[in-house]
């Protein structure tokens, strides 16, 4: 067979033993589905689409949201030439072949080289540098595509090179007619197969793949696949049968990503609005995903001094108890010893007076001079230190009725500093009152 008829031929089966999600790739704009604020009729992305002029250009969206397709889309409608790398695999010296080649074709040809970067967060500062210069020249123009924040993940000055542009993980119904054209489709998809997919299997598809066209699509091709066919000839798809193919659902989280830092936020803020549901739902959704357990529990731990504090004194309490079951038993068992601490937390009376009045102590530190601790504060440890009078004049308060006495614990230039400023809510109260009781009513906790 002669060696163009045999690459064809190569081609030709490859294509046809692709992954469902591979051969269902829209081949035109008109087939790519979602993302309309992007690509949509009157759109400035879909207008430099259309005219062939693309910037360089970060696209940044959940996994199987379509950067990937979108991208293969954009170098078709401009006639350039399409070098794709993935960071995962990819070095410096297979950058700078590419860079090379785009040059050679940009002299003798006049065409323009797309350098696709796949999973672009994944190369480090000095690979991002390699392609920095020539991205600037218009050597290549540069198609990067992240999971991750790119003003985290992308050097300033490469970003600052390039247009941003935001995918959003797809809707039900997109995901929706994904799946039906996949169906019907039967040069590319399983149109051949006589598959029926019922109402409620398709909505379990759709919740499985949270967004994620190509986990709906590896899901529904298995499915197909093992589900034999019926008298009628057809192959009748159920819920069962998603079940079973799906066996369990992946959960967008990257523990080094945005995710992890969006999800801990949620579950703080959650609890600090003392919505112990929400709380719960954001601790789930770190944990089922497989978050480090303990990385968790000193987040509950801080918040428990940080907003609960000595509203509920009991809170710090607790919190270190469900450290201990976390190293004690681990995970899965401990899931329900950090739910315990979570609805304590989200429900406890809250302050934060602890944390601002230790944030005032930081303050007056940066800002006023190093004072000597008082004398009568000191501790006379030798003859000479007694001689010079560490100690003198100090009101040992045991000695005293209720066993207070007022006395100057602070240096000179601060003795009527206050920088812990309790509030009336929860045990708090108890303590505002016993402070007034000690000090009178100048003890000013509107700030708390």
């Amino acid at each position: 067979m002669p060696r163009d008829m045999f690459e064809a031929h190569f081609e030709k089966l490859r294509d046809e033993t692709a992954p469902l999600a591979a051969r269902m790739r829209p081949q035109t704009l008109d087939e790519y589905v979602g993302q309309e604020h992007l690509v949509g009729e009157g759109r400035a992305l879909r207008r430099a689409i259309d005219a062939g002029e693309l910037p360089s250009i970060i696209l940044w969206g959940p996994p199987g949201s379509g950067k990937t397709t979108l991208s293969h889309l954009m170098a078709g409608a401009s006639k350039a030439y399409f070098a794709q790398v993935s960071a995962v695999s990819a070095g410096v010296a297979d950058l700078r072949k590419i860079i090379e080649e785009a040059k050679q074709r940009r002299l003798s040809q006049h065409q323009k080289t797309i350098l696709f970067i796949d999973e672009i967060h994944r190369f480090n500062k000095g690979q991002q540098d390699t392609i920095l210069p020539y991205v600037e020249d218009g050597t290549v123009t540069l198609i990067g595509a992240t999971t991750e924040n790119p003003s985290f993940e992308v050097i300033s000055p490469l970003l600052s090179r390039a247009r941003t542009y935001v995918l959003k993980g797809l809707t039900g119904e997109q995901m929706k007619l994904i799946l039906s054209r996949a169906i019907a489709d039967v040069e590319r998809g399983i149109g051949n197969s006589n598959v029926e997919l019922s109402e409620e299997a398709a909505d379990h598809i759709v919740n499985l793949a949270s967004g994620d066209a190509r986990i709906a699509l590896n899901i529904l091709e298995l499915a197909a696949r093992t589900t034999p066919v019926d008298e009628a000839g057809k192959r009748q798809i159920t819920l069962e049968a998603i079940e079973d193919a799906a066996q369990a659902k992946t959960l967008l989280y990257d523990r080094a990503g945005e995710q992890h830092y969006d999800i801990i936020s949620a579950l703080h803020k959650s609890m600090r609005g003392s919505d112990p549901d929400a709380s719960l739902y954001w601790l789930g959704r770190m944990l089922e995903a497989g978050e480090d357990p303990l990385y968790v529990v000193r987040r509950l731990i801080r918040f428990a001094s940080e907003d609960v504090g000595m509203a509920d004194p009991q809170a710090l309490v607790v919190a270190m108890a469900a450290q201990q079951a976390v190293h004690f038993v681990g995970m899965p068992e401990c899931n329900v010893a950090l739910a315990q601490l979570v609805v304590y937390l989200a429900t406890a009376p809250k302050s934060n007076s602890l944390y601002k009045g230790y944030k005032r102590v930081q303050e007056t530190i940066a800002k006023n001079p190093i004072e000597p601790v008082p004398l009568h504060l000191r501790n006379a440890a030798t003859g000479l230190m007694k001689d010079l009078g560490y100690g003198k004049g100090y009101k040992y308060a045991h000695d005293f009725p209720g066993g207070f006495v007022r006395q100057q614990n602070l240096p000179d230039s601060l003795k009527d500093k206050k920088f812990y400023l309790p509030t009336e809510i929860g045990f708090e109260k108890t303590i505002n009152a016993r402070l007034k009781a000690w000090f009178g009513d100048n003890i000013d906790n509107n700030e708390g």
